[in-house]
């Protein structure tokens, strides 16, 4: 229980991903609460466990099938634990906030792994919803002053309308969503880079390495920004602080998005695209030069791949 002048900090994740961990939590949650429900829930997210160790199949296997196979059993699931809420509640509220997240992030990862296979836009869009919804989420139950920082790539940040992605294959993001819902509320903060490393695969299932990020082309954003001849430094970008930068800004160019994986030798068509960086982001932070992350662990816990094939 917090006292006046006391705050909590917690850790969440947004992204859809490691359905399998979900399906465990939603089950553990029910062995200790209903024990009748936990052997529902095991019979019930069995059809999609089993694909669990290559959830993209998945998605071929409905595709091809024509149906969704195992929509029904995990949408069934949620609906059975929203009904059960006022009674699970009354136990511990925070235990059934995250064993209803688990369970609506299984429901979204069934949805996705269908979706991947009818269009990168519909795919992508869906996972960037499922984002959104969970920070909500988090938000309403963390009360009426709790804020929230979140760390994402930039394809997930900025504002998905001034961008191709947004513009050329109608898909959205987190950013977008954010600012839609939350006005000026929202700050969206973007990173760039000249050169420097980066800790990315080369491919799917591939592993980490520190990889050297090429220099920026000559007609992106990041070699404007580079140009100006300084180490790192903070944009601010918001109307009515630096309206000539701006505006300057504001022209589409090309913008450098590097996610999960980086492929220099085809840098151009793999990871840049045409944007507004002054009106994606609120405040852009400039690194002239970048280094990689170093992980606090290597170890590796298996299962499906991140968003395969369309994470960022």
């Amino acid at each position: 229980m917090e006292t006046p002048g006391q705050f909590s900090v917690a850790i969440n994740r947004l992204d859809l991903y490691n359905m399998t961990a979900s399906i465990g939590e939603v089950v553990s949650y029910l062995d200790r609460v209903d024990k009748d429900a936990a052997i529902r829930a095991r019979n019930r997210y069995a059809c999609i466990s089993s694909w669990s160790q290559e959830p993209s199949a998945y998605g071929r296997a409905s595709l091809s099938q024509g149906y969704a196979l195992c929509e029904k059993p995990v949408i069934r699931m949620l609906v059975d634990l929203l009904e059960k809420e006022l009674e699970y509640c009354k136990m511990d509220g925070f235990d059934f906030f995250e064993a209803k997240q688990n369970a609506r992030l299984v429901a979204s990862a069934e949805r996705y792994y269908r979706a991947m296979y009818y269009g990168a836009h519909e795919s992508w869009n869906l996972r960037d919803q499922h984002m959104f919804n969970t920070l909500q989420n988090i938000m309403t139950q963390s009360g009426p002053t709790s804020k929230a920082v979140v760390w994402a790539h930039n394809s997930h940040i900025g504002d998905a309308r001034f961008t191709d992605m947004g513009k050329e294959r109608s898909e959205l993001n987190l950013g977008q969503l954010c600012r839609q819902a939350y006005g000026r509320s929202a700050v969206l903060i973007g990173f760039g880079t000249h050169t420097g490393t980066v800790a990315a695969a080369s491919d799917w299932n591939a592993p980490m390495e520190r990889k050297q990020i090429r220099p920026s082309l000559s007609d992106s954003y990041e070699s404007l920004l580079h140009d100006v001849g300084s180490e790192r430094f903070l944009l601010d970008l918001r109307a009515g602080r630096h309206d000539e930068v701006r505006q300057a800004l504001s022209k589409p160019r090309l913008e450098r998005y590097i996610g999960v994986i980086y492929r220099p030798e085809t840098e151009r068509w793999s990871h840049y695209s045409y944007a507004s960086l002054a009106n994606q982001y609120d405040a852009f932070v400039w690194f002239d030069e970048t280094h990689a992350i170093t992980p606090l662990s290597t170890t590796s816990v298996g299962g499906e791949d991140e968003m395969f094939p369309f994470g960022l």
